[in-house]
């Protein structure tokens, strides 16, 4: 009898001691109040950047603790996916992608330093939205033949500025060139933030960027919309002709989405990535919210995540194609 109680207290110790080097999450009580860092992989003002401040508060007083977000700007999002695939899978490092970050760049980097999709576990699909082509308020282009005539009389072409290489922006600029055979000249930031800016200003004839971060300035009457690269006008947008509306054969068929997601480190417990996709997935759902995405002319999305993670695959083998079909190429 002796002999079986020492066991039996000495299979409990055991099993005691084996949970004390088990990270606190595989106790069920993650978060423990630590501070979860939502890594935006642009420079403040863009959308990435926007979408995670919407989220990240409210998500912190769901979770009971403390969202903040990390802006890491750089090469069309790769510098901050790359600070994030490299840390610790634990739950608290979210990462905002975005169709460059995790469907693009993989094509457009021979050295890229993450995998978009083995590196990361999909946890949300926030939406998708077309980018629009801008110009200020002050330019004196209207139209897209304009903005197309004027660049074919202008040695290097109208500038352009984008979130950086690789991005939806920049992409969709590249299939205006390759499609029109009209030749513009790449302006990269870190960021949509810094330059649409530069756009309002002057310094820079035009940009494609997501009606999330143009609309505000549209509405305002800092820029001038010409065209939206959806395949229909878009709700929030119906005066502005889409790009395929120009008139021009061989811009029938443009069509460009963007789209936006978070992620965390592959690796990270299930129950966390399950957990994080309800809490987020509950405030896309609010009304306000949906309200607020369909202001900015993004389309809300409601996928589980094994639908993203073959969604983000077929956009890498898509992209990969147009990439090489326009013989594109890192600035």
């Amino acid at each position: 009898m002796q002999r079986r109680t020492f066991i039996a207290a000495a299979a409990a110790a055991a099993a005691a001691g084996s949970f004390i080097g088990l990270p606190a999450f595989a106790q069920g009580t993650w978060p423990t109040g630590k501070t979860i860092t939502y890594l935006v992989p642009f420079a403040a003002g863009g959308t990435t950047d926007t979408l995670g401040r919407l989220i990240s508060q409210q998500l912190g007083t769901a979770l009971g603790t403390t969202v903040v977000v990390d802006n890491k700007g750089g090469a069309g999002g790769s510098v901050g996916s790359e600070i994030a695939a490299r840390a610790a899978p634990d739950g608290y490092t979210l990462l905002g992608g975005t169709i460059s970050s995790h469907a693009i760049n993989v094509s457009l980097y021979p050295k890229l330093g993450y995998d978009p999709v083995k590196s990361f576990a999909p946890v949300t699909l926030i939406g998708t939205n077309p980018v629009v082509l801008v110009v200020a308020a002050s330019s004196p282009y209207k139209t897209l033949k304009d903005v197309l005539d004027a660049a074919r009389g202008k040695s290097g072409g109208l500038s352009s500025a984008s979130a950086g290489t690789g991005t939806s922006q920049h992409l969709a600029l590249e299939l205006l060139a390759y499609k029109s055979g009209v030749k513009f000249t790449h302006v990269p930031y870190k960021g949509s933030g810094p330059a649409i800016q530069d756009v309002i200003g002057g310094q820079v004839d035009m940009m494609f960027d997501t009606t999330v971060v143009a609309a505000p300035h549209i509405q305002s009457g800092k820029l001038r919309a010409i065209a939206v690269t959806s395949a229909k006008r878009l709700g929030s947008m119906p005066d502005v002709p889409t790009v395929a509306e120009s008139g021009l054969k061989d811009l029938a068929d443009f069509e460009v989405q963007s789209w936006q997601a978070i992620f965390v480190p592959a690796g990270t417990p299930e129950p966390v990535v399950t957990r994080l996709h309800t809490e987020i997935r509950k405030i896309l759902a609010q009304p306000d919210m949906q309200t607020r995405l369909k202001s900015f002319g993004m389309e809300p999305a409601d996928m589980t995540t094994a639908q993203i993670a073959t969604f983000q695959k077929a956009e890498v083998a898509k992209w990969a194609q147009v990439i090489k079909a326009a013989n594109i190429k890192v600035d």
